[in-house]
């Protein structure tokens, strides 16, 4: 994963799922998606601000690759774009814009504007598109215009009175934020085993975890991940909700469930051992 190492004001974080939540439940989970990411940076030896506003958060930091690269790995997060900002005017938005773009688009290539606004404005999206598109274009030379499928597009969300411009989406796991699903236990003897565990993670769920197999892994996305022992396993049990085993289709008819005292979960059950592989091969290449 690569992010372009700029000076810029903001990164700007988005989510999904949580936006479906009704507004107690959002609030909630908000909330724990910010601490979540604050824990991450921390973790990471990053120093940065994290703030919220509506359904944005949004993250400043010296060494803005860093904290992006930090925060991707906080689950709830959908996406982020590294963006530069400005007022709401909208000669100020064009000027920013055509700045901008000076060092992110050739000569010869095309280019398109995507914009979109929240609040009370003097202008709609189609004439902020239009105009910020004519700045960049006179500001630069031998550009050509595509609005269907342009080499670069520039990104323009206006939010109130300020507006954040960018060039890329950068697509992180999206699912819940950590700790909003309350304490599994996850069995983690193998691969199957450490997949099961991170998809649990990903669905909100703070897994514990039982067994001998590497976890850095789960480590990445968790930085307080604790590994309990046989002899600890009676001071969580209150907490447990669930039991979490990498099982597969061919091995289910081996698993004794009546000996747990809490539900069982099967994330991987459906996934064949070369699935498996795959998507921890695509998870290890991303963090």
């Amino acid at each position: 994963m690569f992010f372009l190492q700029i000076i810029v004001a903001v990164i700007l974080v988005r989510y999904s799922e949580i936006g479906l939540k009704s507004r107690p439940v959002r609030k909630r989970f908000e909330n724990q998606l910010k601490d979540n990411m604050v824990n991450m940076l921390i973790s990471d030896k990053i120093e940065a601000l994290v703030t919220s506003d509506g359904s944005r958060l949004y993250v400043t930091a010296d060494n803005i690759g860093d904290a992006a690269r930090s925060i991707r790995r906080v689950f709830g997060i959908s996406s982020l774009s590294v963006a530069e900002t400005c007022g709401s005017a909208m000669n100020e938005i064009c000027a920013t814009a055509a700045e901008y773009s000076g060092s992110r688009i050739k000569k010869g290539q095309s280019f398109a504007v995507r914009a979109r606004r929240e609040g009370e404005h003097p202008y709609t999206s189609m004439e902020l598109g239009r105009d910020a598109g004519s700045a960049i274009y006179t500001a630069n030379d031998g550009l050509k215009v595509d609005l269907t499928n342009p080499d670069v597009t520039f990104y323009i969300e206006v939010r109130n009175n300020k507006a954040f411009i960018f060039d890329s989406y950068v697509r992180s796991y999206a699912g819940l934020p950590l700790g909003s699903q309350g304490k599994v236990t996850a069995e983690v003897n193998d691969d199957r085993g450490l997949l099961s565990a991170w998809l649990m993670m990903k669905r909100g769920c703070r897994t514990m975890i039982r067994g001998d197999h590497d976890v850095n892994l789960l480590r990445a996305f968790d930085p307080s991940l604790k590994i309990v022992g046989e002899d600890e396993r009676h001071n969580y049990q209150k907490e447990i909700l669930g039991n979490v085993l990498g099982t597969s289709m061919d091995g289910l008819s081996d698993v004794d469930v009546s000996k747990y005292d809490v539900p069982v979960y099967f994330p991987t059950i459906g996934m064949s051992d070369a699935e498996v592989s795959e998507m921890l091969g695509r998870i290890r290449s991303e963090i």
